[in-house]
């Protein structure tokens, strides 16, 4: 049975932040600072295959194969680099660092027009907020630096978690820290299995945000969809009352 709303979670990436430009851009804004003359195009090509391989090779940052958040970004970095030809070691490690501390601040991350006015609303309801991300421990210094780390209680990132969205022991781990019943917690996110599927598998109210009008499927009513995130308070609405 459907509880008062108490808490609401959240994930965070193309949920209430993006990148502010491509990883090819940013990429080869750092190469020009080393003397590097690389194509956007290429690097992003290089860094689709490089992530692709990683998140197979070393899953949710290689935690279980001995790594953590720093090392896998770092080894991303340079292997990015290397398919496109550069092969220094130095500077693929100068290069490597500063990018991981580059995506530490709001420099590199967009804030989402409607996100603060819907995390603003939340509190106004009287709700508790929290974050379940696929993230790494950069995620804190990162919400710190956009100004939104004050609305949330705590936050759980699969880097510290030990776990990732699907694994439904993430959200779970989530429901430890509010300490009410999944029935009391709703979640927002933009993924649909990550997000909506997997926080309903543990009793938590999913509502899928869906900007660009990707998600047409039939399992997911009107009323677990949101546009915007103008229209969350209105939602949110409902399950209190």
């Amino acid at each position: 049975m459907r509880g008062t709303l108490r808490w609401v979670l959240w994930d965070v990436k193309d949920t209430l932040l993006k990148v502010r430009a491509s990883v090819g851009e940013q990429y080869c804004r750092e190469a020009e600072r080393m003397g590097l003359n690389l194509s956007h195009t290429e690097v992003d090509t290089a860094f689709r295959q490089t992530y692709r391989r990683y998140s197979i090779q070393f899953p949710n940052y290689g935690i279980c194969q001995g790594l953590d958040g720093q090392a896998w970004w770092m080894g991303v970095v340079r292997d990015t680099f290397s398919l496109c030809r550069v092969q220094d070691p130095a500077l693929l490690d100068i290069m490597a660092h500063n990018l991981y501390h580059n995506f530490s601040s709001a420099d590199n991350w967009e804030t989402f027009r409607d996100a603060k006015k819907a995390l603003e609303s939340c509190s106004s309801l009287g709700l508790k907020l929290g974050v379940v991300s696929n993230f790494d421990s950069r995620l804190e210094a990162i919400l710190h630096s956009c100004g939104l780390l004050p609305h949330f209680s705590f936050l759980v990132t699969s880097e510290e978690a030990g776990v990732a969205k699907p694994n439904p022991a993430i959200f779970e781990q989530a429901l430890q820290k509010c300490g009410v019943p999944a029935a009391n917690v709703a979640h927002i996110g933009d993924h649909y299995v990550n997000d909506y599927v997997t926080s309903r598998s543990v009793g938590i109210s999913g509502i899928l945000l869906d900007r660009n009008n990707k998600h047409k499927r039939p399992d997911v009513p009107h009323e677990h969809r949101l546009s915007s995130l103008d229209e969350l308070p209105s939602r949110l609405q409902q399950l209190i009352d």
